[in-house]
Formats: C-alpha cells, structure tokens, sequence
C-alpha cells in the first residue's frame, strides 16, 4: 500500500480548511540538529517518539521538543507495562515514515487506527506547532486547534498528557 505524501497531507489540510506553512531546510533526524531550524520558525516543535509496550500496543508520543518526556512515568499512567522503541520497519509499516521523519501526520497513514496518539498539553498551549510534513527536510506549522482537527479528521482522539507530570 502507498503511504501518503507531503503533498497529499497539505492537500487534506487545504479541503480541510486548515491553514498551514511550511518551510524546507536540510534534513533534520534529531531535537539537537532542529534547533537551527528552529530559531527560524516561531512556535512549539515536537519531538516524536514511536514506541510499544510488551503487549505489543502502539503509540506515537508526540512532546515539546524541549521538555522531558519520562516515559517510565508515561507508561504507569497508560498501564502500559514497560515502553520499548518500535522498529524503523515497523515504523515504516504502521505509520509510512522513516527514523527522523516521524509525525503526528503520519497517522493518516495509519488507517486500521493500531497507533495511539499521545499529545504533550504544552503543544496545545502554544499558539503554533510545527511538525515534519512526512519528510525530515521540511517543517510544516499548524494552530494546535488545527493539529486536532487534522487528528479529528481520521477518527483520532489523542491522549493528551502533561509530559512532564
């Protein structure tokens, strides 16, 4: 099956009516190599995290960039047991990105629903959140009422945490 592409995710989001930007840069695969980008582009950035639980439920934690996500804390709270890091091929098969690219947008590739969104409650207290449009050499901002209703719009309702709770 074909996973989405940039192009197709600002196509949802124009038929959505989601305004949107995005900015190209070199390609980023950490929070420590985005901070050049960063500084350029006004807002919260994420820093996503692809994980499982020993009974083999998916998640895709998606934090402020800056903050600490404890996942141990996250885990007790899910009753998830332990979290471990989903495969890149994993990856790649649930939600159609690679190490370095991953997004709450790709959870439009995610059309069986197996990946549980997880959301930091700061990145909804920021005025923009900026995310990866499926590829890690462009940043794509988004109001946080625009990110859920991207998520609202493929039947998502995400966890919404305070990660460093």
């Amino acid at each position: 099956m074909a996973h989405a592409t940039p192009a197709d995710l600002f196509a949802r989001l124009e038929a959505l009516g989601l305004k949107h930007r995005t900015v190209e840069h070199p390609p980023v695969f950490t929070v420590e190599e985005a901070r050049e980008t960063k500084n350029a582009l006004p807002g919260a950035h994420t820093k996503n995290l692809f994980l499982k639980d020993r009974k083999d439920r998916l998640f895709l934690c998606v934090a402020e960039a800056e903050r600490r996500a404890d996942l141990k804390s996250l885990a007790q709270r899910l009753g998830a047991g332990r979290f471990s890091f989903g495969s890149a091929a994993l990856l790649l098969e649930k939600l159609g990105v690679t190490p370095g690219s991953v997004t709450p947008f790709a959870l439009m590739n995610d059309a069986a629903a197996e990946v549980t969104p997880i959301i930091d409650k700061a990145l909804l207290e920021a005025e923009v959140v900026n995310a990866h449009p499926l590829i890690n050499t462009a940043t794509t901002a988004i109001s946080p009422e625009g990110l859920l209703a991207f998520l609202a719009s493929l039947g998502r309702t995400p966890l919404i945490f305070d990660f460093e709770a």
